[in-house]
């Protein structure tokens, strides 16, 4: 049996980043980092939208790119549930730094440096970093 999950999503109407990437973003990092588990159902589409005082269509785009990255899942009339990929992802990601560090080390790159290459790959500066 599956249980509807309560999320903690908010959409900053003032930013440039539209609202379907910020509500994306936010459920990609929900789902990578387990807030969101595997086989969590989510609100409906229309549910969502209200609750976040956004068009309907820009939950459905948000959704169906998750869905197309397989971190969401579509069951007909069922719902829409966490897909198992998301467990996945976050250990691809793992699994892609360890073999960035074995190649920054094959090539004889300082860690700091690696590391200061992935902080500018990330578009973090360094008075954001904490």
């Amino acid at each position: 049996m599956w249980r509807m999950v309560r999320m903690r999503l908010r959409i900053d109407h003032s930013s440039t980043v539209p609202p379907y990437e910020q509500l994306r973003l936010q459920l990609a990092g929900q789902i990578n980092d387990g807030t969101l588990a595997v086989g969590s159902k989510l609100p409906t589409v229309r549910a969502l939208a209200i609750d976040l005082g956004i068009a309907a269509n820009t939950v459905a785009r948000a959704y169906r790119e998750l869905e197309v990255a397989e971190l969401l899942e579509t069951r007909g009339r069922a719902g829409t549930f966490v897909g198992s990929n998301g467990d996945s992802s976050a250990a691809g990601a793992a699994a892609a730094a360890v073999e960035y560090v074995r190649v920054t080390d094959a090539l004889g790159i300082q860690r700091r440096e690696a590391l200061a290459i992935v902080t500018a790959a990330l578009g973090i500066s360094s008075a954001s970093r904490g």
